[in-house]
């Protein structure tokens, strides 16, 4: 499409006699050509605790949930606790789309500081909570700020660390959603079991934890900028350059000096680009991608929910496992999918995007049948079967993490926050809402059978989400985000995207 009749639908006469003019930068190239300094750990740690946020609260209302039952806390009923689930889930689907939307209009430091705060007070209201409603609101506030926490940072992160890392740092990060999930669970026992705390404050005590661990990150946000490529598509181009500057003021000099030639981008900045416009890009010029993502997105929640929905039930039905002792059983597999983004995401760099997704899809799925089928035979035991998951989640958890680092970068800087908020929405939506339903029916049946042709159907959804990856994935590393997607506002005069 002709960007300046685009222009022309979208903005004022006036706003489009200031933004006619084009804008050549070297920002971009500058920021990715910069070492690894303490300037980018701080951004990392900064915001990359969403995650950990997100594993926690997750696990923790899992492991809470027969605690809130007793009289002496909520008093919760099996259908309140999974309506507290629920609104979380919820909170977090209207928060990613609402917040998402705003990123890209607003920019990203501002929305991650307002979605870290939200989240702080959702997880005070719910240690503060007395009843059901109080409870699901809490967690449902919680939930938005989480959802909109998503697509702020990992827009930020992409655009402020170097293109020859951004793989394995989004890997890596995106892989801590475990490392919470895990301290949820520990801390959830300890708290549950601890003689120097009762039962009835060691819950609201749980999320008070969650509510302090937040705060600090607040504070520590004050050193993250906004993001310079966001300002330099709203023409605030002092402000980026001021940014970029002390960036490299905090970095070591590059290969070839501080004055070594860079390429440069050309745009006409635009500004932001409505709903309307957003959709139309997704189903026309991105329809390919569009579809590789939501293929990648729904494939890995399917295989998550899968196991985690049945897991309990198959070792306590099928494998004789106490109840009391299924939480030992849960924690290799959290190590696993801990392990799986740490260890392979360098890869994701240098192997490159399209090997390594369509790969770890391929083993996943193709582990997984071979379990199923050894499920059908009886020839697993409890610990066996155990340490096949956990082998498998080695190579899904960073199957599923590539999944959210193709949606951050595989769409233009105008349209990134919201598209990330868009893909993990209907992948929240599938794992939280339909996979469940699908594999209660399953359970329902009290057949062995049909839980594990539910798991085959996972498993061939993970070969084709392989398949897709290897025939439209797009080889993306050590690429510019600017030549990975180029800005919606980046094509001169006459082009045609």
């Amino acid at each position: 499409m002709n960007v300046q009749n685009f222009v022309r639908q979208t903005v004022s006469p006036t706003e489009r006699a200031s933004r006619a003019a084009p804008l050549r930068t070297e920002i971009p190239a500058r920021l990715d050509r910069l070492s690894w300094s303490r300037f980018h750990m701080i951004v990392v740690v900064a915001l990359g605790i969403t995650w950990i946020l997100d594993g926690l609260e997750v696990t923790v209302i899992g492991s809470l949930g027969p605690v809130l039952q007793r009289h002496d806390t909520l008093g919760l009923t099996d259908e309140g606790v999974g309506l507290a689930s629920s609104a979380y889930v919820t909170g977090a689907v209207l928060g990613a789309l609402l917040f998402g939307w705003m990123t890209d209009r607003l920019g990203r430091r501002q929305i991650f500081f307002l979605t870290l705060a939200l989240y702080i007070l959702g997880v005070g209201f719910s240690a503060m909570s007395w009843n059901l409603p109080s409870f699901a609101l809490g967690r449902f506030i919680t939930g938005m700020g989480i959802g909109g926490e998503y697509a702020a940072i990992n827009s930020a992160i992409d655009e402020l660390v170097p293109a020859r890392l951004r793989g394995r740092v989004d890997l890596m990060v995106n892989g801590t959603f475990w490392a919470g999930a895990a301290i949820g669970a520990l801390g959830s026992v300890a708290l549950m079991n601890n003689s120097m705390v009762s039962v009835a404050v060691g819950w609201r005590v749980a999320f008070v934890i969650g509510a302090l661990l937040g705060t600090g990150v607040l504070l520590l946000r004050r050193y993250v900028p906004e993001s310079p490529r966001w300002l330099m598509t709203h023409r605030r181009v002092a402000e980026a350059e001021a940014i970029v500057k002390d960036v490299e003021s905090h970095c070591a000099e590059p290969e070839g000096g501080w004055n070594a030639p860079l390429r440069s981008v050309l745009i006409y900045p635009a500004g932001s680009f409505g709903l309307k416009d957003f959709l139309r890009y997704m189903v026309t010029t991105y329809r390919t991608r569009t579809f590789y993502v939501l293929t990648l997105m729904i494939a890995q929640a399917f295989l998550y929910n899968a196991v985690f929905f049945t897991y309990g039930l198959v070792l306590t039905e099928y494998l004789d496992v106490p109840a009391r002792s299924v939480g030992l059983y849960i924690l290799p597999l959290a190590l696993g999918n801990l392990c799986g983004p740490m260890l392979l995401a360098r890869w994701f760099d240098t192997i490159g995007r399209r090997v390594m997704i369509g790969s770890t899809y391929a083993i996943s799925g193709t582990l997984m049948f071979l379990v199923a089928l050894a499920m059908q035979a009886h020839l697993l035991t409890a610990t066996t079967q155990t340490i096949a998951w956990s082998v498998i989640f080695f190579f899904a958890s960073a199957a599923a993490s590539s999944a959210y680092l193709t949606a951050s970068e595989l769409f233009p800087l105008e349209m990134r926050a919201l598209a990330i908020a868009l893909f993990y929405s209907l992948g929240t939506l599938f794992g939280g809402a339909a996979a469940p339903a699908i594999f209660g029916e399953l359970i329902g049946t009290k057949s062995l059978s049909m839980l594990v042709l539910g798991y085959v159907f996972a498993a061939l959804l993970m070969g084709f989400a392989s398949f897709v990856a290897f025939k439209w994935g797009v080889d993306a590393e050590n690429k510019s985000l600017e030549d990975i997607a180029p800005p919606l506002s980046g094509l001169q005069p006459g082009m045609e995207r």
